[in-house]
Parts: structure tokens; sequence; C-alpha cells
């Protein structure tokens, strides 16, 4: 009886653990095969599953347009420039309020926390007059600056986690040899947070990557335009149509980076998703 219900508890394991991936993965691997199949195809009564027949038409199509190639740039750019603003600013107000005592540390940090409630849309208009005011908008430095507003708090909130962990003998010693607070977190706290930093930094990435609202709002033209309202803006034959092969090459294009920063950095990954649920 207890083999049949050890045998039991692991089938129904192992139909959870299928039924997640499948859920997870199928959509992306929809868009794949969609990219690569023509487009009278997309829309057969008994669509296949493998991309037969077989074609690369909406790659080319995707690639021989004159600015999706600037649009890939701007991405790299700005989500990028997000990022490393992001990751700087987040570890110096980080430390701060998880190593340095004073008074309203909790108010400041229930402060940051509430700065992820607005949604985008509450405020659109408020960041929309700021980045006219100050001659930023459609630039790089004013989407970047903007999307500050949601990489920022999720920075300083998973790294102040990451600060409070680390034993205070460390700073305790540094102190001893005469180090000032900024000695002490790039000499010691920093190389300590390394799986940490990049598991923030790639999650905000990733975040500034695919935001949307922003990128539409505060930019005209392709100066400035990043991939997600670029790939939004894709136009078919007739202003009926909607190029939808051209669109899954695209996400599928704009997708790789992302999953070979994972790839790559996936030891940090699991090293910072991990950090601190073991204590000893």
């Amino acid at each position: 009886m207890r083999t049949w219900l050890r045998f039991g508890n692991r089938l129904l394991f192992y139909l959870l653990v299928a039924f997640v991936v499948v859920y997870s993965v199928f959509p992306f691997y929809w868009a794949v095969i969609s990219s690569f199949k023509p487009s009278d195809a997309l829309f057969a009564s008994n669509p296949s599953f493998l991309p037969l027949p077989f074609t690369l038409d909406h790659y080319r199509n995707v690639f021989l347009q004159a600015n999706f190639g600037r649009n890939l740039l701007n991405s790299v750019v700005v989500a990028g420039g997000a990022t490393l603003l992001s990751l700087f600013l987040g570890v110096l107000a980080a430390y701060a309020l998880g190593r340095l005592p004073f008074p309203p540390r909790n108010a400041v940090l229930y402060l940051v926390l509430a700065m992820t409630m607005f949604p985008q849309i509450a405020v659109l208009g408020g960041l929309f007059m700021l980045l006219r005011q100050a001659g930023l908008f459609n630039t790089h430095l004013g989407l970047i600056l903007s999307y500050l507003l949601f990489t920022l708090p999720f920075t300083v909130w998973v790294l102040v986690g990451y600060f409070k962990g680390l034993p205070r003998e460390l700073e305790e010693a540094a102190y001893v040899d005469g180090a000032t607070p900024l000695q002490t977190l790039v000499r010691i706290m920093l190389p300590l947070t390394g799986p940490g930093l990049v598991t923030t930094g790639l999650l905000a990435f990733i975040a500034a990557w695919n935001e949307y609202l922003f990128a539409l709002t505060f930019t005209v033209g392709d100066k400035v335009k990043t991939v997600p309202p670029a790939i939004a803006s894709f136009g078919g034959a007739t202003p009926f149509e909607i190029p939808w092969g051209s669109i899954m090459a695209a996400s599928v294009v704009v997708t790789v980076p992302l999953v070979v920063l994972v790839l790559i950095f996936q030891q940090r990954i699991v090293a910072g998703l991990t950090a601190g649920a073991v204590k000893g």
C-alpha cells in the first residue's frame, strides 16, 4: 500500500512539473515555430506543431526594415543604462538602509516599497511634463531616468536583504583598520554580494528591456524608440493586415539575448536567489 502511495505521489509530482514546464515554454515555442512558417500556414484550420513548411521570409522582413537595428541598439543603451544606474544608486541606498543605523530607516524602506505600488499610467502625465521641461523628451537619458521609477525601488528593496544578511563582524574589523563606510562598502561588502548584484541587475535589465508604455509615450520617431513599441508598429501589406509572422520573428530576436544572459549567469543567479536561505 505504501509503495503504491509513494508511486502515486511521485507520478503526481512529475505530472505537475510537466504541466508547469509546458505551460511556461509552450508560448515561446509557438512563437518560434510561427516565425518560420509562411503567413498562409499561420491560419490553417489544422495548425502544425512543427515549422512546416519552413521559411525565413519573416526574419528577412524584420532585418530589411531600415530602423529595426536602430531599435535594438536603443533597447541595449536604455536598458543597460537604466540597469547600471539602478545598481549604482541602489547599492549606495541599500547599504545605508541595511547597515547604517538612523531613525527613519524603516519609514524610508516602506516609502521605497510604496513607489512600486503605483501603476505606470498613474505617473505618466507627471513624468511627461518633467521630461518636457527638462529637455529630455525623446532622448536616451530621458528614458533611462523614467525607467528608474520601477527599476530603482526593486533594486533597493532586494539589495537591502542581501546587506542585512552579511556578518557585522566584517564591518567592525574594517572600521578597526581605519576604513570609512564607503571603503567598507567597496572593498568588503560588494565582493560578497556579487550573486545578488547579478540577479538583481539581470531582473532589472529584463524589466527595462520589455518596458512598453514609457517607451511609447516618451519617444517620437525611430531615433530613440526601443524594440517593444517598434514591434507594435509593424504594418502589413494593407492597413487591415497584421503581420503576425514578422511580429513573431522580431519577438524571437529580442528574446534570444535575454536567454543568452540567463544561460551565462545561471550559476550566479541560482546563488543569488538562494543566498540567505541557509544560515550557517
